[in-house]
């Protein structure tokens, strides 16, 4: 998308509570208007031109029948059209449904149904989709915005509906999450401003892309609210894409997950290395991340990793490591504003150093799933909101993360926790992704699995070498039975494990 550099933004006194115009009005006033914003290929763009981009791309939608309190599904690879079409949705009043575009058509299918989306805005590829519902080709969108009249700010206030996205669907299928107007500047105050210290200076990189809740507050929120720039990857974060791309744009923050900071670890070693000179802080989310590999990534990085763990429900983090306190091995203390308990099976409050489940209350906690009124009951208690991780509490306050509720395996009428051992047999230097799981065999009796990718092709005895391992270092009924080698793991495309399909045997 381009724009004449003279164009600008209406004004928006009128809709404070606006986040397009919210934002806006923060680089008008802040002297942002010629900064860079977003680095996609050879082009940016300024923080001006994206806020007069997405007036004028409100002024496309309207014409196309969007109004305050619309659905408007996005099915768009990270861009600046994918920006530019969020803050025109948010402009209208109207709420944006984030949607992978790389999902199968009958996903698609559901969320469009399940919002009731009055227009779907697509990316190239899917032209034969939503053909039940109003239609917009990113192409139209931007061929349409350049000449079209920008338009107003429509006014809501900090709980209006802004957005929905969908949880990762580890365990089944996917609920839609609602956020609203307040949410994503108390992400950057809690966690960008006041934890990661993001200022103007600063360059983002998130492999986790702009429609997930971690890449949507990385690179969309914080550069927009700092001043900052981020840099949007439509393709596939690969390690060359990653590294070249951190050389090229100088990036200074970089977020990723933890399979796809193995991958770099694998393809370039963990010593440091040049081009990764730029980067003063690593971020990891989406599930926990292999005391071992920590240590590797700084190494390689030359720079911290804090971990975090956050949910859809939540909007973004609600416990992180920050600058001021990192404790390596833990996903952190609660972010401020953020009250976090421990509990039982019976919702009582375990002791400090007991493992429990995490409950989290804070000011971005959704109200509730999309029509889905008993999952909010179950999920959702008194302002409480049941993560389903289960948690231990350290000394200084931080919280290391033990997994998830529905992870524990029974083997032999005893619970496993997977985690355990999936973290020993990570420490042979010829496994690079572990999954440990209980499969039934044709007796009906559940047994301990391993299914591990190897570094390189597994020679013989390497199955071997892991179980002895195991046997060395854990209790007999923890020892896996078998280990099967994979090519890869099932993982969402947050890179969380499909723990349910590796069970199933079902990828």
């Amino acid at each position: 998308m381009t724009t004449p550099q003279t164009a600008t933004a209406p004004p928006d006194a009128g809709a404070p509570g606006n986040l397009a115009a919210q934002l806006a009005g923060l680089a008008e006033r802040r002297g942002w208007g010629a900064r860079v914003a977003f680095h996609q290929g050879h082009r940016v763009w300024t923080h001006g031109e994206v806020h007069s981009l997405a007036a004028r791309a409100a002024g496309v939608l309207a014409e196309r029948g969007v109004r305050s309190g619309d659905r408007v599904l996005l099915a768009l690879p990270d861009g600046i059209t994918w920006v530019t079409a969020f803050l025109a949705i948010a402009r209208l009043g109207a709420v944006a449904v984030l949607v992978n575009p790389e999902l199968p058509a009958a996903e698609h299918a559901f969320m469009a149904e399940d919002t009731e989306a009055v227009l779907c805005v697509t990316g190239p590829g899917l032209e034969d989709r939503f053909t039940d519902r109003a239609r917009l080709g990113a192409d139209q969108l931007v061929a349409l915005t350049p000449t079209a009249e920008p338009a107003d700010a429509h006014p809501t206030d900090a709980h209006t509906p802004l957005y929905i996205q969908y949880t990762s669907g580890t365990t089944g299928r996917p609920k839609g999450v609602v956020h609203g107007h307040g949410d994503p500047k108390t992400y950057h105050e809690l966690i960008g401003r006041r934890l990661l210290r993001i200022t103007e200076d600063d360059v983002t990189l998130s492999v986790s892309k702009l429609y997930f809740a971690y890449g949507f507050g990385n690179a969309f929120v914080f550069p927009l609210f700092s001043g900052s720039s981020a840099v949007l990857m439509d393709g596939r974060p690969t390690p060359a894409a990653v590294d070249g791309l951190v050389a090229r744009h100088r990036v200074t923050l970089l977020y990723s997950v933890p399979s796809a900071y193995a991958a770099l670890v694998a393809d370039r070693g963990s010593g440091h290395q040049a081009c990764f000179a730029s980067v003063r802080a690593a971020v990891s989310a989406g599930e926990g991340l292999p005391e071992g590999l920590g240590q590797q990534v700084t190494g390689l990085l030359g720079a911290p990793v804090l971990e975090q763990i956050g949910s859809t429900e939540a909007g973004h983090a609600f416990c992180a490591n920050g600058l001021d306190h990192n404790h390596p091995g833990t996903v952190g203390r609660p972010v401020p504003g953020f009250e976090v308990e421990l509990r039982d099976r019976a919702g009582r409050p375990v002791p400090d150093g007991a493992e429990g489940e995490l409950w989290v209350r804070g000011p971005t906690v959704t109200p509730g799933y999309l029509n889905r009124p008993e999952e909010t009951v179950r999920t959702l208690v008194g302002g409480w909101l049941a993560t389903h991780d289960r948690a231990r509490r350290e000394p200084d306050g931080a919280y290391r993360h033990l997994g998830r509720t529905d992870d524990m395996e029974m083997v032999g009428g005893i619970t496993v926790s997977p985690l355990e051992v999936e973290a020993v047999l990570r420490t042979h230097p010829g496994a690079r992704e572990v999954a440990v799981v209980a499969v039934t065999d044709g007796r009906g009796v559940s047994r301990l699995c391993a299914f591990v990718v190897p570094v390189t092709s597994p020679g013989p005895g390497l199955a071997e070498d892991l179980i002895r391992l195991t046997r060395e270092r854990l209790a007999a009924f923890k020892v896996p039975r078998s280990v099967s080698f994979v090519p890869s793991l099932p993982r969402t495309p947050t890179g969380k494990l499909r723990r349910h399909l590796v069970r199933q045997g079902a990828w």
